[in-house]
Parts: C-alpha cells; sequence; structure tokens
C-alpha cells in the first residue's frame, strides 16, 4: 500500500491508506472533510477473471461488496480509460465490475468461486470502502487498479505476513514465515515479478493520467 501510495501521490492528489478498514474510513473521512472534488480507489488487486495477466488494468464500472453494488462516475472512468488511449496500457485496460471484500481472497479456489458469484474481474479491499464514502458525500468516484496476483496464483502465507494495520509493510514477519516454511520461497519469487509488472502499469498509468489532465475537475 505504501509504494501504491508512492506513486499517485502528487499535485493536487491528497494520498490515504490503511490496511485496517476503520482507519482507512477515518483518514479517507478527514481528507474529505478537507475539501476535495473527487475520489478515486487507485493501486493493485487481485485477479478474478482467468484471461487477466499481471500488469492489467482495470477501470471499474462499479463495485460489488459488503455496501452492495456501487456505481462509479461514468464521465470520469471514460476520462480515465481515454488517457490510455495511444499508450502501451490501452491494450491492457479492461472495463467491468471490482468485488470488495473485507479480508485477503488468497488461493486460486476463492478467486475462482468470487468470479463466479459476482462476475468481477478484479478483487480489492479498499475500493468499496472509498466509494461508500464517496457517494455519501456526494462526491464522483472512480477504481484504477492493476492486477498484481492472477487467478490463478495463490498467495503464499508469507505474502501478507508483514502487512501492518497502517498499510506498511515488516519485512521480519515475512522472514520468520519463510524459514518456517522455505518452499514459500519460489512463490514469493513469482509475486515479486508479478509485482513489479503492477508497479510499471500503475507508473504508467499515474503518468498518462497526469498529461491528461484526468485527475482534475475544472
Amino acid at each position: 500500500m505504501a509504494f501504491e501510495a508512492k506513486i499517485v501521490r502528487g499535485r493536487g492528489v491528497e494520498v490515504v491508506f490503511a490496511a485496517r478498514s476503520d482507519w482507512l474510513e477515518r483518514a479517507l473521512s478527514d481528507a474529505i472533510s478537507r475539501g476535495c472534488t473527487g475520489v478515486i480507489s487507485f493501486g493493485t488487486a487481485g485477479g478474478l477473471a482467468p484471461d487477466l495477466e499481471p500488469g492489467a488494468l482495470i477501470v471499474a464500472s462499479s463495485v460489488c461488496g459488503p455496501f452492495g453494488e456501487l456505481r462509479t462516475d461514468d464521465a470520469w472512468s471514460a476520462r480515465i480509460v481515454d488517457a490510455f488511449a495511444g499508450t502501451p496500457l490501452q491494450r491492457l485496460t479492461r472495463r467491468g465490475v471490482m468485488a470488495g471484500v473485507a479480508a485477503p481472497v488468497k488461493s486460486e479456489a476463492e478467486k475462482r468461486s468470487l468470479h463466479s458469484s459476482t462476475g468481477a474481474l478484479a478483487v480489492d479491499m479498499e475500493s468499496h470502502i472509498a466509494g461508500a464514502i464517496a457517494l455519501a458525500r456526494g462526491l464522483p468516484f472512480a477504481v484504477c487498479r492493476a492486477i498484481v496476483d492472477p487467478a490463478w496464483r495463490t498467495l503464499p502465507p508469507a505474502a501478507t505476513a508483514g502487512l501492518r494495520d497502517d498499510g506498511t509493510t515488516a519485512i521480519g514477519p515475512i522472514l520468520r514465515e519463510l524459514a518456517r516454511q522455505p518452499a514459500q520461497l519460489s512463490a514469493m519469487l513469482r509475486l515479486a515479478a508479478d509485482a513489479r509488472a503492477a508497479r510499471t502499469s500503475l507508473v504508467q498509468a499515474r503518468h498518462a493520467l497526469e498529461t491528461a489532465h484526468a485527475l482534475a475537475f475544472d
């Protein structure tokens, strides 16, 4: 989460992130109270559609989750997609439903089940919270997320062992988990490669959005 925040942070963009839902709700509400014109959920997501490779970008039409179906702003979402036209991101971008969940979806079987029940392309733990707060305040809401773990990939326990409540990562718990079960190392190396693909897409997306002024409301 911290690396996602570093990518999107910039002039005119205030960034909030946290792993705990109540912390994220409070941080986002505080940021909105200081004044903003829209809320975008930007970062990584787990793949649910089996044809999505690491680095694919999802610009959501809606988010389905604990708060029902939350529609994103059609005009803003179209501006985001248009910003990627003529760039390498154009062929990587898909429009569709995102799933919102309260706990990580780690296994291939869980992802397959969630895709079957919702039709969602991808899943994350933050977009439904951002959407609910934005829509409650009458603010435009959008989602732009890059696939980091594809549908066919099961996350090893070490992948989430070091996540702190504030969204930063502690290396100690990850190393202890790898020492306990060294066979996870190969899966962690694959995940690192997937994460590099997602990061590349997010960096390119942030640049394209800035160039097209798709993060600004006049």
